[in-house]
Protein backbone atom coordinates (compact mmCIF):
# COMPACT_ATOMS: atom_id res chain seq x y z
CA UNK A 1 0.00 0.00 0.00
CA UNK A 2 2.75 2.53 0.87
CA UNK A 3 4.69 3.37 -2.27
CA UNK A 4 7.23 5.91 -1.02
CA UNK A 5 7.78 9.18 0.76
CA UNK A 6 5.66 11.93 -0.74
CA UNK A 7 5.75 15.09 1.40
CA UNK A 8 6.91 16.02 4.91
CA UNK A 9 5.21 19.13 6.34
CA UNK A 10 6.66 21.07 9.26
CA UNK A 11 4.99 23.99 11.05
CA UNK A 12 6.71 27.23 12.05
CA UNK A 13 5.56 30.20 14.11
CA UNK A 14 7.99 32.37 12.11
CA UNK A 15 7.73 31.07 8.53
CA UNK A 16 10.22 33.58 7.13
CA UNK A 17 12.92 32.50 9.57
CA UNK A 18 12.13 28.83 8.91
CA UNK A 19 12.40 29.30 5.13
CA UNK A 20 15.74 31.06 5.55
CA UNK A 21 17.05 28.33 7.87
CA UNK A 22 15.98 25.45 5.62
CA UNK A 23 17.26 27.20 2.49
CA UNK A 24 20.63 27.51 4.21
CA UNK A 25 20.55 23.91 5.42
CA UNK A 26 19.48 22.45 2.08
CA UNK A 27 21.44 24.78 -0.19
CA UNK A 28 18.35 25.54 -2.33
CA UNK A 29 15.48 27.99 -2.31
CA UNK A 30 11.88 26.81 -2.20
CA UNK A 31 10.39 26.15 -5.61
CA UNK A 32 6.79 26.81 -4.58
CA UNK A 33 4.97 29.35 -2.41
CA UNK A 34 1.27 29.61 -1.60
CA UNK A 35 -0.27 32.87 -0.44
CA UNK A 36 -3.45 33.10 1.62
CA UNK A 37 -4.97 36.55 2.09
CA UNK A 38 -1.70 38.21 1.07
CA UNK A 39 0.41 36.21 3.50
CA UNK A 40 2.82 33.41 2.65
CA UNK A 41 1.18 30.39 4.23
CA UNK A 42 3.16 27.54 2.68
CA UNK A 43 6.49 27.02 0.94
CA UNK A 44 7.90 23.84 -0.50
CA UNK A 45 11.38 22.56 -1.26
CA UNK A 46 12.23 19.59 -3.47
CA UNK A 47 15.12 17.65 -2.02
CA UNK A 48 17.09 14.45 -2.46
CA UNK A 49 17.68 12.06 -5.34
CA UNK A 50 13.95 11.50 -5.75
CA UNK A 51 13.08 15.18 -5.26
CA UNK A 52 10.97 14.52 -2.17
CA UNK A 53 8.96 17.47 -0.94
CA UNK A 54 9.60 19.30 2.33
CA UNK A 55 6.82 21.76 3.07
CA UNK A 56 6.88 24.53 5.66
CA UNK A 57 3.52 25.84 6.88
CA UNK A 58 2.87 29.04 8.82
CA UNK A 59 1.55 27.70 12.14
CA UNK A 60 -1.44 30.07 11.93
CA UNK A 61 -2.75 27.88 9.10
CA UNK A 62 -2.38 24.53 10.88
CA UNK A 63 -5.57 22.53 10.22
CA UNK A 64 -5.44 20.94 13.68
CA UNK A 65 -3.99 21.79 17.10
CA UNK A 66 -0.21 21.52 17.36
CA UNK A 67 1.17 19.17 20.01
CA UNK A 68 3.03 20.46 23.03
CA UNK A 69 5.93 20.45 23.08
CA UNK A 70 5.83 21.55 19.45
CA UNK A 71 6.90 19.00 16.89
CA UNK A 72 5.28 16.13 15.11
CA UNK A 73 5.75 16.59 11.36
CA UNK A 74 3.19 14.77 9.23
CA UNK A 75 4.98 12.37 6.91
CA UNK A 76 2.87 11.46 3.89
CA UNK A 77 3.35 8.25 1.94
CA UNK A 78 2.21 8.23 -1.65
CA UNK A 79 -0.65 5.86 -2.40
CA UNK A 80 -2.87 5.48 -5.46
CA UNK A 81 -6.29 5.75 -3.77
CA UNK A 82 -6.47 7.96 -0.67
CA UNK A 83 -10.10 7.14 0.08
CA UNK A 84 -9.51 3.36 0.00
CA UNK A 85 -6.29 3.60 2.00
CA UNK A 86 -7.91 5.88 4.59
CA UNK A 87 -10.90 3.54 4.97
CA UNK A 88 -8.60 0.53 5.33
CA UNK A 89 -6.45 2.25 7.96
CA UNK A 90 -9.53 3.17 10.00
CA UNK A 91 -10.92 -0.35 9.60
CA UNK A 92 -7.67 -1.70 11.02
CA UNK A 93 -8.05 0.40 14.17
CA UNK A 94 -6.42 3.72 13.28
CA UNK A 95 -8.03 6.90 14.62
CA UNK A 96 -8.94 9.71 12.23
CA UNK A 97 -6.50 12.60 12.50
CA UNK A 98 -7.54 14.52 9.36
CA UNK A 99 -10.17 13.33 6.90
CA UNK A 100 -9.51 13.06 3.17
CA UNK A 101 -8.87 16.57 1.83
CA UNK A 102 -8.17 17.77 -1.70
CA UNK A 103 -5.27 20.24 -1.59
CA UNK A 104 -5.41 21.15 -5.28
CA UNK A 105 -5.47 19.34 -8.61
CA UNK A 106 -3.50 16.12 -8.26
CA UNK A 107 -2.93 16.39 -4.50
CA UNK A 108 -5.15 14.67 -1.91
CA UNK A 109 -4.21 13.97 1.73
CA UNK A 110 -5.50 12.24 4.84
CA UNK A 111 -3.90 11.25 8.14
CA UNK A 112 -4.54 8.88 11.01
CA UNK A 113 -3.08 7.96 14.36
CA UNK A 114 -2.16 4.29 14.33
CA UNK A 115 -3.11 2.07 17.28
CA UNK A 116 0.33 2.74 18.77
CA UNK A 117 0.04 6.53 18.83
CA UNK A 118 2.01 7.29 15.65
CA UNK A 119 0.85 9.87 13.13
CA UNK A 120 0.65 8.48 9.58
CA UNK A 121 -0.20 10.48 6.47
CA UNK A 122 -1.30 9.11 3.11
CA UNK A 123 -1.32 11.16 -0.04
CA UNK A 124 -2.07 10.98 -3.72
CA UNK A 125 0.66 13.18 -5.13
CA UNK A 126 0.91 13.96 -8.83
CA UNK A 127 4.54 15.06 -8.40
CA UNK A 128 5.49 11.68 -6.91
CA UNK A 129 3.99 9.87 -9.91
CA UNK A 130 5.75 12.16 -12.41
CA UNK A 131 9.14 11.56 -10.80
CA UNK A 132 8.58 7.82 -10.43
CA UNK A 133 7.45 7.55 -14.06
CA UNK A 134 10.49 9.48 -15.29
CA UNK A 135 12.67 6.90 -13.52
CA UNK A 136 10.79 3.91 -14.86
CA UNK A 137 9.10 3.20 -11.52
CA UNK A 138 5.45 2.18 -11.86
Amino acid sequence: MLRGLSTVNLFADDLTAAVDWYAELLGVQPYFRREIQGTTAYVEFRIGDFEHELGLIDARFAPYPRPEPKGGPVTYWHIDDVHAAFDRLVSLGATVHEKVTERGPGFVTASVIDPFGNLLGVMYNQHYLEIAGSRGVR
